[in-house]
């Protein structure tokens, strides 16, 4: 299976020419998966809950929505990717799924970073994981890596592949992603962004790119730089993620202590 993250620079505001870039890069690509970035087709840094309702889509009958739809059921691939969601009233920082039959599922950011608290509900979806035949796909959202609990629950699932779009501005989540593959042996794509947004005085954001494929044995397969637009392909055997032995003698899921857990949860 041929999996792919796409790491873009957009522009504040500009969904349809972000949209469009990416775009052109899908109608391009060789991969059946592809990890887009958190809110790749808005931006992050917003000013207002103004800002925030004037660019939130519906999700799946936005307009970013539906293309991404229309082009995974052109080219026969599914695609991951993060976005700005209006749904009843609210406001979530979201990813969506969709795959060559049509719109799949929406997982919404459990935990909020920074400024996305004031304008972001928290996410009330669960866990989630799909079942696309070649794999189990999972999805969770940038800061959610820092969380241990998120990567575990969707492993427990029968994950294979933990989908991951960022904005990472923290130094810290490349190298920890190879912990998480490691602790739950499942593969991980992390699709961030590059650039800077400055729309906020004294808030100045660096993103730091490094999008990355990692193995369930922790192997970097492959690692963007931080600070160009690009993209990372590589041929994985999900299956892989399915053994959770450890030695001989030890499961990783089996060896769990569930009955010392239970007072800390």
């Amino acid at each position: 299976m041929r999996v792919e993250f796409l790491q873009t620079s957009p522009v504040f505001g500009k969904i349809k020419e972000n949209v469009k870039k990416v775009a052109i890069k899908l109608n391009s690509i060789d991969a059946s998966l592809v990890v887009l970035p958190e809110l790749f087709s808005t931006g992050y840094q917003f000013k207002s809950k103004k800002e925030v309702s004037l660019l939130a889509e519906e999700v799946p009958q936005g307009w970013t929505s539906q293309r991404l739809i229309q082009i995974a059921k052109t080219k026969k691939i599914f695609i991951v990717a993060g976005i700005a969601e209006k749904h009843r009233g609210r406001f979530y920082n979201s990813s969506l799924f969709v795959g060559p039959k049509d719109f799949i599922g929406v997982y919404r950011k459990a935990h909020l970073f920074w400024n996305e608290k004031i304008f972001f509900s928290p996410g009330n979806t669960p866990f989630k994981v799909y079942n696309i035949g070649s794999a189990k796909i999972g999805m969770m959202i940038c800061f959610d890596w820092l969380f241990p609990e998120a990567a575990r629950v969707l492993a427990l699932k029968g994950a294979d592949i933990i989908c991951h779009p960022s904005n990472l501005v923290l130094p810290h989540c490349p190298q920890a992603m190879i912990t998480r593959c490691l602790e739950n042996r499942v593969f991980a794509i992390t699709a961030n962004r590059v650039g800077v947004e400055h729309r906020i005085k004294g808030q100045k954001l660096k993103f730091i790119g490094q999008s990355e494929i990692v193995a369930p044995d922790g192997k970097m397969l492959c690692r963007a730089s931080d600070n160009k637009e690009e993209a990372g392909i590589v041929e994985i055997d999900p299956r892989l993620a399915r053994n959770k032995n450890i030695t001989l003698l030890n499961n990783i899921f089996k060896d769990r202590r569930k009955k010392l857990y239970k007072p800390l949860l």
